[in-house]
C-alpha cells in the first residue's frame, strides 16, 4: 500500500529526525507505528545515522504490530525485522539475525541490557507505550537508565502518558532527556512539585501536586513532547459512550451489602492502603458482575443480572459484531457458557478473523488488548461487562475500535450495577480523564496549518 502521510504525520516524522529525544503522545489510531518506522527508515537508509534500531513493546504488540505495519506499506517492506521473543535460546538467535530493527517485549529489557552491557549496539531505541516505564523502581526502567547515555535516538510513543498521577511523568521524561527537565532523581522531582497527603506516621500514602505544579511541569516538557488528538486532525466518526443500568436482584443486593459491611467496618478509623482498598473493591466489583471467588479461587455465581442485560444489548445489535471487555476469568467463563457464539481473543489469528467479520462476539481482557492492536475493521460496538478504575486501560481498549480507519459511529456501552462500586469506578474514570485532558491540552502542538 502506498503511504501518503497526513500533514500531522509528516510533521511528526520530521520532528523525530530533528530531535533525537522525543515523546510522541498521539491517541491510538493516529499512526504512531508508521510514523516511527518511516523516521527510522530514513535514519537507517537515507542519512545512515543508525545501523541498528530496537523497539520495546508489550508482548502482543511485539509479536504482531511492528512486523505487520512494515509489511503493510510499500516504502517500508525492505526493512528487516527480527523478533527477539520466546526462550533465551530463541532470543539469542534472533539477535544474531542480520536485521535493521529488533523488537523485544518489555519484560526482557533487563535481560537484554545485562547481555550487552556497555557494548550496547542500538543507536535508536523506540519505546512503544512509554507509559509502561513510568515506575522508577521497576527493573525495566532501571535497566534502560543504565544504557541511556549510550543511545543517540530515543523515541517514546504513548497515548496516555499520565494515567494515574503527575508523578508518572518523571521516569518517562528521564528516559528521553536523562533528567535535564524534571531533575536527575525521582525524589527530587517529587519534593519539588508535591506535598505529602494522607499519611500514617512516617508512611505517606499520597502525594498531592503543589499549586501551579502541573502548569510548571507541562511547560518544562513542552518542547520535548508532541501531543495531538485524533479529533483535531482526522475526520473521525462519532464516539458515543452510554451506561446501561443493571439492577441487582434482592438476594444479590443483600449479599453485596453484607460483604461491603464486613469488609469496610473493620477498617473504620484506620488508614486504608492501596492494597487493601484494591482487594475490597475487587470483591465488590465481582459481586456486581455476578460471581465471586472463594479462598480456594473457586467462582460462585450469585446472579445473572449483567448477563441478562448483555443479552438485551446483543439483541439490539441485531447481528452487528460486539467486542466485550471482561475483568475476571469467571466473567469470561459465564459469558461463554451463556452465549455459544462467543470467542476469546487469543492471538493474531483471532484478530484477523474478527477484522474479517467472522466473529460475532469477541471477549477480551483489557490488559491483553489494550495497546497497538488494530481491530477497527471488525466492528464498532464495545461493551464493558464491568468498569475499571484504570483510565489507561479504559481508553486504550476503546481505541482498538475507535481509531483511524473506523467508518462508523463507535458505541461504548458500560454495564453498571446501580448503587455499587461500578458507579464509583465510572466517576473515577471521569475525574482521571479530566486530568489527562488537561495535560494533553497543555502540551498539545498548535499546528492549525498541519491539520489534515
Amino acid at each position: 500500500m502506498k503511504y501518503v502521510p497526513h500533514n500531522y504525520q509528516q510533521f511528526c516524522i520530521e520532528r523525530l529526525l530533528e530531535k533525537p529525544a522525543t515523546g510522541l503522545i498521539l491517541k491510538p489510531g493516529m499512526g504512531k507505528t508508521s510514523i516511527a518506522l518511516t523516521a527510522a527508515d530514513q535514519l537507517l537508509y537515507d542519512s545512515f545515522d543508525v545501523s541498528k534500531a530496537l523497539v520495546i513493546a508489550p508482548l502482543r504488540v511485539a509479536e504482531d504490530t511492528w512486523s505487520r505495519e512494515s509489511a503493510k506499506w510499500d516504502h517500508l517492506r525492505h526493512l528487516r525485522i527480527s523478533k527477539v521473543l520466546g526462550s533465551e535460546k530463541q532470543r539469542r538467535a534472533a539477535l544474531e539475525v542480520d536485521a535493521d530493527i529488533y523488537v523485544i517485549n518489555r519484560e526482557n529489557v533487563d535481560w537484554l541490557v545485562k547481555l550487552y552491557g556497555m557494548r550496547w549496539p542500538f543507536e535508536l531505541v523506540i519505546i512503544d507505550e512509554l507509559s509502561n516505564f513510568r515506575n522508577p523502581s521497576s527493573r525495566r526502567f532501571r535497566a534502560l537508565k543504565k544504557i541511556r547515555p549510550l543511545v543517540r535516538y530515543v523515541w517514546g510513543l504513548t497515548g496516555t502518558p499520565r494515567p494515574r498521577s503527575l508523578l508518572d511523568l518523571w521516569a518517562q521524561i528521564y528516559l528521553l532527556d536523562q533528567g535535564a527537565r524534571l531533575g536527575k532523581t525521582f525524589t527530587g522531582f517529587r519534593n519539588r512539585y508535591f506535598d505529602p497527603g494522607r499519611r500514617n506516621g512516617y508512611v505517606i500514602y499520597e502525594w498531592k501536586p503543589k499549586p501551579g505544579a502541573e502548569a510548571a511541569v507541562y511547560q518544562l516538557i513542552g518542547d520535548l513532547c508532541i501531543s495531538m488528538n485524533a479529533q483535531d486532525y482526522l475526520e473521525m466518526p462519532e464516539l458515543v459512550q452510554v451506561s446501561r443500568p443493571v439492577v441487582l436482584p434482592p438476594e444479590a443486593w443483600e449479599m453485596y451489602e453484607q460483604l461491603e459491611r464486613t469488609t469496610l467496618l473493620p477498617l473504620a478509623g484506620e488508614v486504608i492502603d492501596a492494597g487493601t482498598a484494591a482487594a475490597v473493591n475487587g470483591k465488590l466489583l465481582q459481586i456486581a458482575g455476578g460471581a465471586v471467588y472463594d479462598e480456594d479461587h473457586v467462582a460462585h455465581e450469585l446472579h445473572t443480572a449483567k448477563l441478562d442485560v448483555l443479552e438485551d444489548v446483543l439483541e439490539e445489535a441485531d447481528g452487528e459484531p460486539v467486542l466485550v471487555a471482561y475483568s475476571y476469568q469467571h466473567e469470561r467463563d459465564r459469558i461463554m457458557a451463556r452465549f455459544p457464539q462467543a470467542v476469546q481473543l487469543r492471538d493474531s489469528e483471532t484478530i484477523a478473523a474478527w477484522n474479517r467479520g467472522e466473529i460475532p462476539l469477541l471477549l477480551a481482557h483489557p490488559a491483553s488488548a489494550g495497546h497497538g492492536l488494530n481491530m477497527q475493521d471488525g466492528g464498532h460496538i464495545i461493551v464493558w461487562f464491568g468498569p475499571t478504575y484504570n483510565q489507561e486501560l479504559f481508553e486504550q481498549f476503546i481505541d482498538r475500535l475507535y481509531r483511524q480507519g473506523q467508518k462508523q459511529t463507535t458505541v461504548v456501552i458500560c454495564l453498571i450495577a446501580m448503587g455499587t462500586v461500578d458507579e464509583d469506578a465510572m466517576r473515577s474514570l471521569e475525574e482521571k480523564a479530566s486530568k489527562q485532558d488537561a495535560m494533553m491540552d497543555a502540551i498539545k502542538v498548535r499546528l492549525a496549518k498541519y491539520a489534515a
